[in-house]
């Protein structure tokens, strides 16, 4: 299959032809670009004519879950909704729709819809009786339950804190309804109805329906647990998947060493189905080092301003944090930390440069994701020690949960430290872009217009929120595609619209280098293409 885009404006990623006009693509490989991709071949199977239009290498997501966000489609969804109101009339129609669910099951929510970001469960009682609730808010770190489901937990006044987890009080000490961090949310998720088999098989091609209208090729499933696992690999085994995944598995405070052997077996298995990775590879594994700074469990190396009691909630002890870091470096491991706060972030960074001390030489290409909060000594560590700053650049704006939860818990200081994208590129460090779908909006093009103007939907403030630490958009493109092709070991042939890379690339509806960041917001993707192969094209 011989294919001709031409007539538009085309995005390579390559410093010696950044911008071209046409590229050609013969069996699912680019073979040419600009006046030699028009005089490629006597013959074309197809000529696409761009008309104005951009193409740029596919998206590539640094840090999603996929899988799982279209598993969540199929639920109550909240998110989008601004009030507690809308909440609650949302879990009353859901309820009354539903009456066999034993559950009413929910996600989305923005934390910042809540007086300071928590919910009481009488709210909910109000309209579901004893029919237990949990509602999961859009960062996944924070859980909204109604005394159903506290009940059904055995959470009340004298069930202490969970490690790694916390119960919002109210001043007697009983639990409002509010649960943050996995410590806590894992009380609830043990007694709620698991998601079946079925309800995972219909969330694969509902996620991969999502990803090609977008233009995204290639996803880093940041946590896939086992029941994940065997969906992709049962998927896989029935042939290639319309979008390719690197799956991370989550290594667990104090029961890591026994999850090492099981990961290098799971790969193993993965080799057996999909030993050339046509779909899937697993080369990761994900730590949580620290939760999110908005429900104040991100962890900082100073007191919280509005809670000087306290530093946050670290998942992990620094000094085990590294050990197991080492010790899944050791077994070949990519390794993928969450870290959000000045101290997570740090306690990330020396966990890398143990690693680095004590083990081989090795191309390692460790990613700190969210990289929110950095300290202005541990900048440069990015670059000298090799890791990739993952960013989600859509959150970094100022929207309610920057301004109403974030910046008063950060205070004035330390929150203009926050996503410095602009300061580590000119510090040589690697960067690339994600959505952490669906805590945020899979549309790369969301991510695009934030990165390039730093502000929100309404264009506020005027100039962007910290401008330095703005991106040009075709830097911006590039961490989307070649930054994440080279956190993927992929950047040989993949990423870039250079002669002999798969031909992996997206046709937006206009060209979005002619257009400011505002504007480009609305910009949909016209046709996606992996390795030459059809996977979307708008109707």
């Amino acid at each position: 299959m011989t294919t001709l885009f031409r007539g538009g404006t085309v995005v390579t990623n390559l410093l010696r032809l950044p911008i071209t006009d046409a590229v050609a693509v013969h069996d699912g490989r680019v073979v040419a670009l600009g006046s030699e991709a028009l005089d490629w071949a006597s013959a074309w199977d197809d000529v696409v004519d761009l008309d104005g239009r951009c193409l740029v290498p596919g998206f590539r997501d640094g840090h999603a879950h996929p899988l799982v966000g279209g598993i969540e489609m199929a639920s109550l969804q909240l998110a989008g909704l601004t009030t507690v109101e809308a909440i609650i009339a949302a879990v009353a129609d859901w309820a009354a729709a539903h009456p066999a669910d034993q559950w009413i099951l929910g996600a989305g929510y923005s934390p910042a819809v809540l007086p300071g970001g928590v919910g009481d469960a009488r709210w909910l009682d109000a309209v579901a009786g004893d029919r237990p609730v949990a509602l999961t808010a859009n960062d996944h770190h924070t859980m909204w339950v109604n005394s159903g489901a506290l009940t059904a937990a055995g959470i009340d006044t004298s069930t202490p804190d969970p490690d790694g987890g916390e119960i919002v009080r109210r001043g007697d000490g009983s639990p409002i309804g509010t649960l943050r961090e996995f410590g806590a949310l894992n009380v609830v998720q043990a007694v709620m109805p698991p998601t079946d088999a079925a309800a995972r098989a219909g969330g694969l091609p509902t996620c991969l329906g999502e990803l090609a209208r977008h233009g995204i090729v290639w996803v880093q499933d940041a946590l896939v647990t086992v029941d994940l696992f065997d969906t992709y690999l049962a998927a896989a085994s029935a042939g290639p998947l319309s979008c390719r995944f690197n799956l991370a598995f989550r290594a667990e405070p104090g029961s890591w060493r026994a999850q090492v052997d099981e990961f290098v077996e799971q790969q193993a298995l993965l080799a057996a189905v999909d030993g050339a990775g046509r779909s899937l590879t697993a080369r990761t594994v994900k730590f949580f080092a620290d939760g999110v700074i908005e429900a104040g469990t991100g962890f900082l190396l100073e007191p919280y301003a509005d809670a000087p009691h306290t530093c946050g909630l670290p998942n992990w002890v620094p000094e085990e944090l590294a050990d197991a870091v080492r010790t899944f470096d050791a077994a070949g491991f990519q390794i993928h930390i969450h870290a959000i706060g000045d101290g997570g972030v740090r306690m990330a960074l020396d966990a890398i440069e143990h690693a680095r001390r004590c083990n081989r030489a090795a191309d390692r290409r460790p990613v700190i994701a969210h990289t929110q909060l950095v300290h202005m000594d541990d900048l440069p560590r990015f670059a000298s020690l090799g890791v990739i700053a993952n960013f989600e650049p859509i959150w970094s704006q100022l929207d309610p949960i920057m301004v109403d939860l974030t910046i008063p818990r950060l205070g004035p200081e330390r929150s203009r430290l926050q996503y410095r994208i602009g300061t580590l590129v000119g510090s040589g460090a690697r960067i690339s872009f994600g959505s952490d779908w669906p805590v945020s909006s899979l549309n790369p093009v969301d991510g695009l217009a934030v990165a390039v103007t730093r502000t929100t939907n309404a264009g506020t403030p005027v100039g962007g929120w910290l401008p330095d630490e703005r991106v040009p958009l075709l830097q911006a493109i590039s961490a989307y595609s070649a930054g994440t092709a080279y956190q993927a070991f992929e950047e040989h042939d993949r990423g870039t619209l250079a002669p002999g890379a798969w031909a992996d690339l997206a046709v937006l509806a206009a060209d979005i280098t002619t257009l400011d960041g505002d504007e480009a917001r609305d910009v949909t993707v016209d046709h996606t293409m992996l390795a030459g192969a059809t996977v979307y094209r708008a109707a």
